[in-house]
């Protein structure tokens, strides 16, 4: 018998469609299940937590996740992607310069946040850069008919955002950190502000008025729920609408 998403302490959004939201910094973790292919959203803080998700990724789609999309390059999102040995990796254009040039950035902004120095050095030594930069969108079959569109929506959070959107009743969009339901958006040093509601007015675009919005920390929200923090981000910040 196989094991359910809820036995896993995984959320089931749509037929295999689901994610789970990791503890400490209740970063989200999707993942998306093909008759051929799996596709997992995010890889976790470190190698650690990104073997934990491999594990449970295999138990729930039958086999190794062979594609990755990561939705922007920040610690508590990509560290854990070297437990992915093979997968192939998807990132927003322009991402690759943080995973070559950032790495010891992002080691320090893990450690500054509480990861251990040590687990932070052993998974930004180790990380994997991505493959395939996506420009525009990119829409990947995974069988069955199945299929899911990589889109660089950004910049925004971070010069570098990637959404990932399943179509079907309800069709489901991975936000990343573009949106947060746990918490006021967070606006790094690398964040670009001017342009951060508009990024959410593409996702509005992509994903419709009936589809589940999934945040990179927080609950799963609706349209109403993006519209108003792009209108609160626009104000926050001075952008006219």
């Amino acid at each position: 018998m196989s094991v359910t998403w809820e036995e896993l302490g995984w959320e089931r959004l749509a037929d295999g469609v689901g994610r789970v939201r990791l503890p400490v910094w209740d970063c989200t973790t999707g993942l998306v299940v093909g008759a051929d292919r799996a596709l997992l959203v995010d890889a976790g803080s470190s190698l650690a937590e990104g073997a934990r998700l491999c594990a449970q990724a295999r138990e729930l789609s039958g086999g190794d996740v062979t594609l990755l999309a990561l939705t922007h390059p920040h610690f508590d999102h990509v560290l854990g992607a070297a437990a992915f040995d093979g997968a192939e990796v998807f990132a927003a254009e322009g991402a690759d310069a943080v995973f070559t040039g950032g790495r010891a950035e992002l080691r320090a902004d893990a450690v500054r946040h509480g990861l251990d120095a040590r687990a932070a050095e052993e998974a930004a030594d180790a990380l994997v850069r991505p493959g395939h930069e996506v420009r525009d969108r990119l829409t990947l079959p995974l069988g069955g008919g199945r299929e899911v569109l990589l889109a660089d929506v950004g910049p925004g959070h971070t010069p570098h955002d990637l959404a990932v959107v399943v179509p079907g009743e309800p069709a489901v969009v991975f936000c990343g950190d573009l949106v947060e339901e746990s918490g006021e958006p967070q606006a790094g040093p690398d964040a670009v502000p001017s342009r951060w509601p508009a990024a959410l007015d593409r996702l509005l675009a992509l994903g419709g008025e009936d589809a589940l919005y999934v945040p990179g920390h927080g609950a799963v929200v609706d349209a109403a729920f993006v519209r108003a923090q792009r209108d609160a981000l626009a104000a926050r910040f001075g952008v006219s609408r």
